[in-house]
């Protein structure tokens, strides 16, 4: 018992919760920055002033990713202070193209009655990034309108970071392609999200695209909930509580979460852990039971996109 004991000590003292902040080179606090511990699934999400909380070890490389600045792996010091540098883009040839806006399409089309199956991150921050192929018809129709998104969450204003990624040799979400911050605020329940781009001019290139959301691990996004747990560990939210089962008031989830639709293929990648990964099969094993129609298919996110000339 004592050897127990000991160890035990020795295992928690390894761990601790470490809060900071994190900074421009002139000072300035940079809020809803992605923070994974290198190399294990645990992660948070820098508030608006900049500020953030997380339990690691001692000896363990924070990684530390947003948009406009470089990804910095570092260990934190005494102080807490996290420093970004700014990306220096450079542009080695500029081409002008006039949008004309006369000839409309729609690409990704999706029923919302049809979606049954939603993608969200629980309680670390992630990102999901869905490619966008160049077709004939996208490079006829290159410039994004809108896209609309189908959303869920059990709180009001729950936010979600809109980014948009240049595509890298080995085919996985590079650069940042706009440098602008997109906030998407979205209501409580299952709707319809529209994000009109028309003033961001961005354009699919001929190398395609990444749509990608950002999950933040924000006060703000923090939802608490009940939830049943038998011994078969089959969880039940809301469930009310039945012989050999027990009730738990303890659940978190930071909202919202995405409509998926179910694909043959896959053309999405995942940020988590400081590196992308490709996206896997749904299993019925992994999901609520009779959902047949998603049984070893990817989890594509439901984006419809409109497209001018």
């Amino acid at each position: 018992m004592i050897k127990f004991s000991f160890l035990l000590f020795i295992s928690l003292s390894l761990f601790a919760q470490t809060k900071g902040i994190v900074v421009d080179e002139s000072g300035k606090p940079i809020p809803y920055v992605n923070i994974w511990v290198e190399d294990e699934n645990i992660g948070t999400t820098s508030e608006e002033n900049g500020e953030f909380s997380i339990t690691i070890s001692e000896n363990k490389f924070l990684i530390f990713s947003a948009i406009g600045f470089e990804t910095l792996k570092a260990k934190l010091n005494e102080s807490g202070k996290v420093v970004l540098k700014p990306i220096v883009y450079q542009i080695d040839e500029v081409v002008i193209q006039k949008r004309i806006g006369k000839d409309k399409i729609e690409i990704g089309n999706y029923n919302k009655s049809n979606i049954s199956m939603y993608y969200g991150t629980g309680i670390k921050p992630t990102i999901l990034a869905k490619f966008i192929a160049p077709t004939e018809d996208i490079n006829k129709h290159p410039f994004v309108d809108d896209i609309t998104f189908l959303t869920l969450s059990s709180i009001n204003n729950a936010k979600i970071k809109v980014r948009f990624y240049e595509v890298a040799k080995d085919g996985t979400p590079g650069l940042d392609y706009s440098e602008d911050i997109i906030i998407v605020t979205v209501k409580k329940g299952k709707r319809n999200t529209t994000l009109d781009l028309k003033d961001k001019n961005i354009i699919i290139p001929k190398s395609g695209l990444f749509i990608a959301f950002e999950w933040m691990i924000i006060e703000e996004n923090k939802y608490t909930y009940e939830y049943t747990l038998n011994e078969e560990n089959d969880k039940s939210i809301g469930g009310l509580p039945e012989l050999k089962k027990k009730v738990y008031k303890d659940g978190i989830k930071y909202e919202p979460s995405i409509g998926t639709i179910p694909s043959e293929s896959s053309t999405s990648w995942q940020y988590i852990a400081g590196k992308w990964v490709s996206r896997k099969l749904h299993k019925k094993s992994d999901y609520h039971k009779g959902i047949d129609k998603y049984d070893n298919k990817f989890g594509e996110l439901a984006i419809k996109i409109t497209l001018t000339n």
